[in-house]
């Protein structure tokens, strides 16, 4: 696939089968392009319910970010191949990863042993730094947003809250477990967001819960801002090292943050024989192949109603405040 280099102007274009996930504003479906047979996975999202949300500007700032990074070609970033719309729907075309939605894997597997989350850890601080070398903020990681590949790499997806900061940005957003001090405080916020949720993560597939669990949203960013974090004891003693220094509420001591930036963690002593070069070119051997008994098998995603009808969409007819993106 030659992303943006696919000129498909209409839903039309495809034939639409399977929803592969969900969310507040549309649904993500397995599409296959009628004239070159090529596979992809087409998010659709519904105009009228970005407008009363007020996700306009996320949605225009999303296909910005995913048309720039599109052209970088990284082995762990989903790609977009094309976007357009109709009177109802914004449509984004992306690389069709078939092996389903690591929380999946994750919650099926319960927690990882140290080697696999290691493996996928390490994926992620190649992720984030690509990222921040361009001054983009992901600020929304957590398991429903990564994907396996059919080979069982990582691809990074949904960047709605993704944002371009230089310095500093003042939005609260990102899910109640994975939220960093600095966004509750409204201190203001920047790229040591990501490292942050990266502790999480960490933790997350290590203990098979993240470490700051709560029934009550309020609940938890109590136990966020109090920092204190329980460790089981089979937790390895190098990641739990490299969790604390994620996970420290002070910038100028979090890692990532620091003056070699993304440097520190790649060189701590759990991800220190980590082969990054070969990992970056996808030349090691995954802990977990998803199966599939071919490219359009579907199956390690979930099942999931179909309610949108493209051929009725909801209709919207006011202004159009996506008419020029």
């Amino acid at each position: 696939m030659d992303p943006l280099a696919l000129e498909y102007s209409s839903i039309a274009d495809f034939d639409v089968g399977v929803t592969l996930g969900t969310g507040s504003f549309g649904r993500v479906r397995f599409a296959t392009h009628i004239k070159t047979k090529e596979h992809f996975a087409v998010k659709i999202l519904r105009k009228v319910d970005l407008i009363k949300f007020r996700q306009v500007e996320h949605v225009k700032s999303e296909k910005a970010i995913l048309h720039a990074l599109s052209q970088d070609q990284h082995p762990f970033i989903v790609n977009m191949a094309a976007s357009f719309q109709d009177p109802c729907y914004i449509y984004m075309v992306m690389e069709c990863v078939i092996g389903g939605e690591f929380f999946s894997h994750l919650k099926n597997a319960r927690r990882f042993t140290n080697l696999t989350a290691r493996f996928f850890a390490a994926q992620v601080v190649l992720i984030f730094e690509h990222l921040h070398a361009k001054d983009i903020i992901y600020r929304d990681l957590k398991p429903e947003n990564l994907l396996l590949d059919k080979d069982g790499y990582l691809k990074i997806t949904d960047f709605g809250f993704a944002k371009i900061v230089s310095f500093k940005t003042y939005t609260l957003c990102g899910t109640p477990e994975y939220i960093a001090p600095e966004v509750l405080l409204n201190k203001g916020h920047g790229k040591g967001v990501d490292w942050w949720t990266l502790g999480i993560l960490i933790y997350e597939m290590l203990a098979g819960d993240p470490p700051f669990v709560d029934e009550d949203p309020v609940g938890i960013y109590r136990k966020i801002l109090t920092g204190k974090v329980h460790f089981p004891r089979t937790y390895d003693d190098y990641a739990k090292s490299l969790t604390k220094k994620l996970l420290t509420a002070d910038l100028t001591k979090r890692y990532g943050c620091m003056k070699r930036g993304a440097s520190d963690i790649k060189r701590c002593n759990w991800l220190v024989e980590t082969k990054w070069e070969a990992l970056l070119k996808r030349d090691l051997d995954t802990p977990i192949k998803p199966e599939l008994s071919s490219i359009t098998d579907t199956s390690n995603f979930e099942e999931y109603p179909e309610e949108i009808d493209i051929a009725k969409p909801p209709i919207y007819d006011g202004p159009d405040p996506f008419e020029n993106i």
